[in-house]
């Protein structure tokens, strides 16, 4: 008796691991191990959810016509060149399955968001990780990788798990690289909290360019991880290829109506933001006291290196675990020495930073 065999290269995928949640138990836990927004979602946007609800006997609109025409006017772009989809690692999925296959490669940073060669290796292409320089994307080293069979390059800027990014200039020059059959995917998930004069979400060079794409979700700065809802940016020719192969009703209703509310909730992403500012030099200050090693970021997570190697990380992500702090470690992206941290709120800081300090004081 035999059985079906997937295609070649779906039993090399390692799947996708996500942030730890801690116990199914009543008790509370302090959860810092997927980036989620500190704040948690408008309230503006919860009550919309709950509003839209009450009509889930309904399909969805399947273009998203009021969300993409809420991003438009929000970002100032062209609601004709927006497609959603639940979260972008919907949309990060599509793009390999539209244009890579079986002999193509699909070109990824070393540190790079994991997802990239899952869905590299689902549409049945190779990806190819090009080594990153002191945990930055390099432009260079990028470059060196294309060759022939290069489809796509994903770029996470920032990038997802080390918090570091690249400037609007190494990104053009990235870009001005490759060849123009090569499609560039410029991920701004974080984008929201970068604060740097030298940054750019990617926008201007899909403006620019025939063979680039931007996507966005709204589970970061936005809160709204638990609905799945983002979206992509690009020229006319590459969304008319996704809309052909997304699914027909790919955005709940719920998911769509949070997500102009929150859009519209400035106050609510204002007070957000500014948490951020407040914590993320705060806690990079305290733990580079303790004696880790704490990467420089631009979002709201860091990456904490321990200094006596991966044991005393994985030592350290048992020991918060124990205390019911739960953050990432991060084995599967190659840094097995270092946990990724997000920012909390006021006491989870506070009993993050007690936990490391006495964690850290252990013989």
């Amino acid at each position: 008796m035999t059985t079906p065999t997937p295609r070649p290269g779906i039993m090399e995928i390692t799947p996708y691991v996500p942030g730890k949640s801690g116990p199914a138990d009543d008790r509370p836990v302090i959860k810092l191990s997927s980036n989620e927004s500190a704040l948690g979602p408008s309230p503006k946007a919860v009550e919309a959810a709950k509003k839209a609800a009450e009509n889930m006997v309904r399909y969805p609109d399947g273009g998203a016509t009021v969300l993409r025409e809420a991003i438009g006017a929000h970002h100032g772009l062209d609601p004709a060149r927006i497609v959603c989809g639940a979260g972008s690692d919907e949309l990060l999925d599509m793009i390999p399955r539209a244009y890579a296959g079986s002999g193509d490669e699909v070109l990824y940073s070393q540190f790079g968001f994991a997802m990239y060669p899952i869905a590299t290796r689902a549409a049945g292409a190779t990806p190819v990780a090009a080594p990153e320089s002191d945990y930055h994307t390099d432009v260079d080293a990028m470059l060196e990788h294309v060759c022939e069979r290069t489809k796509i390059v994903f770029l996470a800027n920032p990038n997802n798990p080390t918090g570091s990014y690249i400037s609007t200039d190494e990104v053009t020059r990235l870009r001005e690289g490759l060849p123009d059959d090569v499609l560039l995917v410029v991920d701004s998930a974080y984008a929201e909290f970068v604060d740097r004069d030298d940054y750019s979400d990617g926008r201007d060079l899909v403006d620019a360019h025939d063979n680039t794409v931007m996507t966005r979700t709204f589970s970061k700065v936005y809160a709204l991880a638990g609905l799945r809802i983002g979206w992509l940016y690009g020229p006319p020719a590459i969304v008319d290829v996704l809309n052909r192969i997304r699914g027909p009703f790919n955005v709940s209703n719920v998911a769509m109506a949070a997500a102009v509310a929150a859009l519209a909730d400035t106050d609510h992403v204002a007070k957000a933001l500014e948490h951020n500012r407040l914590w993320l030099p705060r806690l990079t200050q305290t733990l580079r006291g303790l004696g880790l090693t704490v990467h420089p970021s631009v979002v709201n997570f860091l990456l904490v290196q321990f200094p006596k190697g991966p044991e005393q990380a994985k030592a350290a992500e048992t020991y918060l675990a124990e205390r019911r702090i739960f953050v990432r470690n991060l084995v599967a992206y190659g840094l097995p020495d270092c946990l990724r941290i997000n920012l909390g709120l006021d006491n989870e800081m506070a009993a993050l930073t007690d936990a490391l300090g006495a964690f850290m004081e252990t013989p």
